[in-house]
Formats: C-alpha cells, structure tokens, sequence
C-alpha cells in the first residue's frame, strides 16, 4: 500500500480524496459523451455541442486531480488532506508552499481547460 504525504505542488490529497476524484472524473465523462449523443441524435445544431465544454472541464478535472494526486482546490485554499478520510483538511502553514501549491491548481485548471477546449472542437466536427 503507497503510502501518501503532503509534497508542495506534487501530492497534497490522500486515497480516499484520489478516490472522490476519480469518481467525478468516471461521472462527469459519462454525462459528457451522454449529452453529446442526445445532441448528436436530436440532429440540433452543430453549434449546440460547444455545450460539452462546461462538463468535460469538470471531467477532465477530476481526472487529473486524481492522476497527479493533487486537489486544485486545496491548492487554491492552501490545504491538503493526505489522510484516509474524506473532507477533513489541514492548512499548509509556509507562505512558499502555499505559492507553489497555487501554481500547481492554475496548471491543473489550465490543462482541464485546453483539454476540454480540444475534445468541444473535435466533438463540433462529427
């Protein structure tokens, strides 16, 4: 079993956060591809797929918040949770960690977007 500690901008959520992101990742894609598929079948508009950009944001999110073991959130807060619980967080008391972390949750936020940004224009095609 890993063993899971707080490192500034690398690791700063624990099993069971990892776990709740995931979940959201899983659950977010399916809601994703389902409303692609309700619009692709609905034959509405090309334009109405740019709508898959808000959930896939949060799907792509997710899955990278649990690839990197890192909660953007917390990053943001400056908290981490390492341990076997969910919701239960500490504070990360050095104003550089907190920096570092902050810069770690911009990255994440950014490759969520782009990403998103990349599937919405390839969906916008079919």
């Amino acid at each position: 079993m890993t063993e899971y500690k707080y490192i500034p901008g690398v690791c700063n959520i624990g099993p069971a956060e990892i776990q709740k992101r995931r979940q959201i990742g899983i659950l977010w894609s399916i809601v994703s591809i389902a409303l692609f598929v309700i619009l692709f079948l609905l034959n509405l508009p090309t334009w109405t797929r740019l709508f898959i950009f808000l959930p896939t944001i949060v799907a792509f999110s997710g899955w990278y918040q649990a690839i990197f073991h890192f909660c953007a959130g917390y990053g943001n807060k400056g908290l981490y949770n390492v341990a076997k619980s969910v919701g239960k967080s500490d504070t990360v008391e050095q104003a550089e960690f907190r920096k570092i972390d902050k810069k770690k949750a911009q990255q994440i936020l950014t490759l969520s977007i782009v990403s998103a940004a990349i599937v919405s224009i390839i969906l916008y095609f079919i």
